[in-house]
């Protein structure tokens, strides 16, 4: 805990049986006071090694409800654990569970609801390996997000995320996709309803079992996401309505 308040970690999980043990250990004990994985209906041994680690929560999905949907599952538990903080890790290792100190600590000092790890500030990605397409069309992305929504984000599209529990409860996640997207129409809603959005730099870390999606998926979500941040700021001149803006 930080002075009574309770943290959270939670991790959305699929197959992800080769990573999470690394993730795992490498979280800070002392620091958080509960971890919840849930299982997407992962194909490999993920639930079984999660019980066998010891992880406080495990919850399983009987059948593959997707990124976003597990997501919900994730963050309905913890608020219902009596999450102060709820910091989203992914257990496939790519990001730092170190960071989670000072994720943690920036939402307690009341100034940010949210706190985003970032792999494009500084020089984390290429050096952690980033394939570098991807680094440009994260920077491409990133860019007519930030010009559509007015924010000033280094990366949109990170997994590494903390939330208070506050932010939890106002924004409307529940109608979020159940796919990728998800992530992005947290954003969304997040500056809609007016909180700032802290960044700090992130190492990551690619390799061969770290999780990752195709290239046709991969155009699926750019053009997703894409829309999403249009319709934001069509929302905004009140030119259409998005209901996942709307409470």
């Amino acid at each position: 805990m930080i002075e009574g308040k309770k943290v959270v970690v939670v991790m959305p999980a699929y197959n992800a049986e080769k990573t999470l043990k690394a993730t795992w250990e490498a979280i800070p004990k002392p620091l958080v006071d509960e971890v919840i994985l849930t299982d997407d209906a992962s194909q490999d041994n993920t639930i079984h090694l999660a019980r066998e680690l010891g992880i406080h929560q495990v919850l399983l999905h009987n059948q593959n409800l997707g990124y976003g949907g597990n997501q919900k599952t994730c963050y309905r538990a913890a608020l219902e654990s009596g999450a102060d903080y709820v910091v989203m890790l992914h257990p496939d290792y790519q990001y730092a569970p170190e960071l989670i100190s000072p994720m943690v600590h920036l939402l307690h000092s009341g100034l940010y609801g949210v706190v985003f790890g970032s792999r494009i500030l500084g020089t984390g990605a290429l050096k952690g390996g980033m394939p570098f397409y991807k680094y440009v069309a994260n920077r491409g992305l990133s860019f007519f997000q930030n010009l559509m929504m007015g924010l000033k984000l280094s990366e949109y599209h990170t997994g590494y995320r903390a939330y208070s529990r506050e932010v939890l409860e106002k924004i409307p996640f529940e109608k979020n996709s159940n796919d990728f997207v998800f992530d992005n129409q947290m954003i969304l809603q997040i500056a809609w309803a007016g909180y700032e959005i802290a960044e700090i730099t992130c190492p990551t870390r690619y390799f061969a079992e770290a999780s990752s999606i195709n290239f046709k998926r991969s155009l699926r979500y750019g053009l997703g996401v894409s829309w999403f941040a249009l319709a934001y700021r069509l929302h905004k001149w009140k030119w259409i309505r998005l209901k996942i803006l709307t409470t």
